[in-house]
C-alpha cells in the first residue's frame, strides 16, 4: 500500500475512535394518524446492486402548469447507511422529463426529530438545482432501517405548451447494506432556515435589500461535516454564525445564472486529514442569515428562501432525544407537511412558482 493510503487509513481509524456516531437515534414507533388514508410512496431495489428507488405516486401534468403533490407514506425496505442520491422524473410511458421540471422534493422521517428543533427529521431532498448528491460512501452515510415509515411529497412544474399523463418523481438511492466495516461514519442530515420554526420556508421578497435569520441550538454535541445552501432567485449571500461569539462559521453566495432560473449555492466539506468536521455545541445559539438584493420595484411573492443544511456526526456519548409527538411545535409541523390528508394533487398556474422547499 501506498504511503500516502497508509497515512489516510491510519487517520480515519483514529477519527472513527474518537467520533464514532453512537448517539444515531433509534426512532420510536411512527405517530398514529391517518395514515391508510395517504397514497402510498414506493421504495424497491432496483436492478443495480445495492441501489433503491423511491418514488412518488402518478400525476397529471398539464401544460403551463405547476402540480402540489400531496404528503404520500411509505417504508424502507433494507437496512443500510445511504451515501448517494439523485432525481428523475417519468411519464407514464416511462419516458425520462427534464429534470427541471421537479421544483422541489422532501422526504422525512416522523418518528424522529430534527437537530434544532422538536419536529419531524428531514432525511432526503431534491430540487430543480440540486443534481446528483454524493459523498464518499467509505467514510459517510445516512442510516435508514427496515420498516422506518417516511412521508414525502413534491411539487413539479410544467412551462411547456405539452401537457403529460402519470408523472412520477423519483429519488434513485445508493446505499450501503448494513454489517459492513464501512462507511466510518453514520451522519444525519439537518437544517436550519430562515422560515423556522415550522411553516411556509418561503417569504415575499421586499424591493431592494433585505435580510431574514433565524437563531437555534443544536439537541447534542456533534461535527458539522458538510454544509451547504439553498436560496431562491435575487439572493445574494446566505451565511451560518455561531451566535453565542458572533463569529461566522461559513458562508455561501449562489453562483451565476440566468434571469428566473435557480442557482446552487455550492457545497462545502469540512473534513480533511487534519480534522473530521466542525463542533457545535447545546450550549451555544446559531444564526442563518439571509441576504438579498431585489432590483425590481415590485413585492415578490414567496420570492426569498434561506436554508442551510448538510451532514452531522454527534459525539459518541451523545443522547439523542426521543421524539415527542404532543409537541405543539411538532403537531404544527407534520400537520403543515401532510397538507390535507386525503386531498388530491392541487394544479395552478405557473404564476406560482415561489413554493415551500
Amino acid at each position: 500500500m501506498p504511503p500516502r493510503a497508509l497515512v489516510v487509513v491510519a487517520a480515519l481509524r483514529l477519527a472513527v475512535s474518537v467520533y464514532a456516531a453512537g448517539a444515531v437515534p433509534v426512532p420510536p414507533p411512527a405517530p398514529s394518524g391517518h395514515w391508510n388514508e395517504l397514497e402510498r410512496t414506493t421504495i424497491t431495489p432496483t436492478s443495480r446492486r445495492n441501489e433503491l428507488l423511491l418514488e412518488l405516486p402518478p400525476v397529471d401534468l398539464p401544460a403551463g402548469s405547476v402540480v402540489d403533490e400531496p404528503a404520500s407514506v411509505g417504508e424502507f425496505p433494507v437496512n443500510g447507511s445511504i451515501y448517494a442520491l439523485h432525481a428523475e422524473l417519468v411519464d407514464e410511458t416511462g419516458r425520462h422529463l427534464p429534470p427541471e421540471m421537479l421544483h422541489h422534493m422532501n422526504v422525512m422521517d416522523p418518528g424522529e426529530r430534527e437537530l434544532f428543533l422538536p419536529i419531524s427529521r428531514r432525511i432526503l431532498a431534491s430540487g430543480m438545482e440540486t443534481g446528483e448528491i454524493r459523498f464518499p460512501w467509505l467514510l459517510f452515510g445516512a442510516r435508514v432501517r427496515a420498516g422506518e415509515r417516511i412521508l414525502a411529497n413534491a411539487m413539479v412544474h410544467n412551462p411547456s405548451a405539452v401537457s403529460y399523463r402519470g408523472v412520477r418523481v423519483q429519488l434513485v438511492l445508493s446505499y450501503v447494506p448494513e454489517h459492513r466495516p464501512w462507511p466510518l461514519f453514520s451522519v444525519l442530515p439537518w437544517q436550519l432556515d430562515v422560515g423556522f420554526p415550522v411553516g411556509d420556508k418561503s417569504f415575499n421578497l421586499l424591493p431592494g435589500h433585505s435580510e431574514r435569520s433565524y437563531e437555534g441550538s443544536p439537541a447534542v454535541d456533534g461535527r458539522l461535516v458538510v454544509i451547504g445552501g439553498h436560496m431562491h432567485e435575487y439572493g445574494r449571500r446566505i451565511e451560518f454564525w455561531d451566535a453565542t461569539t458572533n463569529k461566522m462559521l461559513w458562508y455561501g453566495e449562489p453562483a451565476p445564472t440566468r434571469p428566473g432560473k435557480p442557482s446552487a449555492v455550492p457545497i462545502t466539506t469540512l473534513y480533511s486529514l487534519s480534522g473530521i468536521g466542525l463542533r457545535i455545541t447545546p450550549s451555544h445559539r446559531y444564526r442563518v442569515r439571509a441576504i438579498y438584493e431585489n432590483p425590481t420595484r415590485q413585492v415578490i411573492p414567496n420570492g426569498g428562501m434561506g436554508v442551510v443544511g448538510g451532514l452531522f456526526i454527534p459525539d459518541r456519548k451523545a443522547v439523542w432525544p426521543s421524539t415527542n409527538t404532543a409537541d405543539s411545535l411538532y403537531q404544527q409541523d407534520l400537520r403543515h407537511f401532510m397538507g390535507p390528508v386525503g386531498r388530491p394533487a392541487v394544479s395552478m398556474p405557473m404564476s406560482h412558482m415561489h413554493m415551500e422547499h
